[in-house]
């Protein structure tokens, strides 16, 4: 990949903004288009998104091979439809989005949600090969190649990537995490505590604070650090609540992944709060009915934004063991684990690699 010479067009879209990029070889090629997202018509957001997308091309020497980009759902992805978006109401009744580009700007257009893309990024050129390559150097001959990732922000996202391949589903509808029964309340969904309004929600009740006059998220961060006025108590379970939300999804969906997790999205910047009580709450063992404690997972799980615990994830634990009636010896690890750490790249950095990696595939499935 970093040495395709292909360029790829991509584009992360927002309910606010629609950043533009493009990309060969891993790299940004071009200055970076951003236009706001509102618009009053459809042909008018239309037109806005051809705009930035010839703005790209009008940088480039090349022409670009493929266009391919992060866009919210519901939709058919496979086919480039957009359906109902709650945050660009436009789209209400099924636009066919990915064909409309592709004839007018006559290249393979492929789209995707952010979660997926910010996980295939990650799995490309972000967290999983820098935890590889950690775990070369330390020694340890285990490798990982699976990786879940999950975005924090004005809602709840999630990708899921093996072997440098994002899974998709059968419906457009894989990884989507933000349906999960919420721990904390259990007749909502998982969203309605891991999100940006959340954490103004538990702000605010915590601290009988007029929803309305609540600080944002990243106020709420500095009053936790005691960098700010506010109620510190209040702010801190705030992300405390977050961190065990996140941490029983994320303990459900990574028991039928088994890999790497990886956080991103703009309230990941709050992980200093939030990730301790995660990774305890994803290590709290069950009870079963008679009585006994059961390990929430099958494998242990470590915070790698933590030095400590990150070494303890790096140091291999095997031993050999004798193989039956032979002379012969085999390494056997011991133990198994999952590490969780946030994005080592940009989010929007990220999803734009991840769109980027997966029109390269898809080309290189046609060729």
């Amino acid at each position: 990949m970093r040495k395709d010479k292909r360029i790829v067009l991509t584009l992360d879209a927002g309910g606010t903004n629609f950043r533009f990029s493009a990309i060969q070889s891993g790299n940004s090629i071009a200055n970076p288009i951003h236009l706001p997202s509102k618009a009053n018509t459809l042909e008018e957001i239309l037109n806005k998104i051809v705009a930035g997308f010839q703005s790209l091309i009008d940088q480039l020497k090349q022409a670009p091979s493929a266009i391919s980009f992060a866009f919210p759902g519901p939709a058919d992805y496979e086919q480039g439809i957009i359906g109902d978006l709650e945050n660009l109401p436009l789209f209400k009744g099924g636009i066919a989005l990915g064909p409309f580009l592709q004839n007018h700007f006559k290249v393979p257009v492929y789209i995707n949600n952010d979660g997926d893309l910010f996980a295939l990024g990650e799995a490309i050129g972000g967290i999983l090969p820098q935890i590889n390559l950690a775990l070369e150097k330390a020694g340890n001959p285990k490798k990982y190649r699976n990786l879940l990732g999950l975005t924090l922000g004005t809602g709840f996202g999630a990708g899921i990537v093996s072997n440098g391949k994002l899974f998709t589903g059968d419906n457009s509808a894989q990884a989507e995490i933000n349906r999960m029964r919420n721990y904390l309340f259990p007749e909502t969904s998982i969203e309605d505590s891991v999100s940006i309004r959340a954490v103004k929600r538990v702000y605010s009740e915590a601290s009988n604070t007029d929803l309305k006059h609540c600080p944002n998220p990243f106020e709420i961060y500095k009053i936790a650090k005691n960098e700010a006025k506010g109620n510190r108590k209040a702010a801190l379970k705030a992300f405390e609540h977050l961190g065990i939300a996140v941490a029983n999804a994320a303990a459900d969906a990574n028991t039928l992944i088994d890999g790497i997790i990886v956080i991103g999205g703009g309230l990941s910047g709050a992980a200093d709060l939030f990730m301790p009580t995660l990774v305890k709450e994803m290590n709290r063992p069950f009870h079963t009915l008679n009585g006994d404690s059961l390990d929430r997972m099958e494998v242990s799980a470590y915070n790698l934004n933590d030095e400590t615990e990150k070494e303890a994830f790096l140091k291999a634990n095997t031993a050999q063991i004798k193989i039956p009636y032979s002379d012969k010896t085999i390494t056997y690890d011991k133990t198994k684990k999952t590490g969780i750490a946030t994005s080592v790249l940009d989010t929007s950095i990220a999803v734009a690699l991840g769109a980027y990696a997966f029109a390269l595939q898809k080309l290189d499935q046609k060729a």
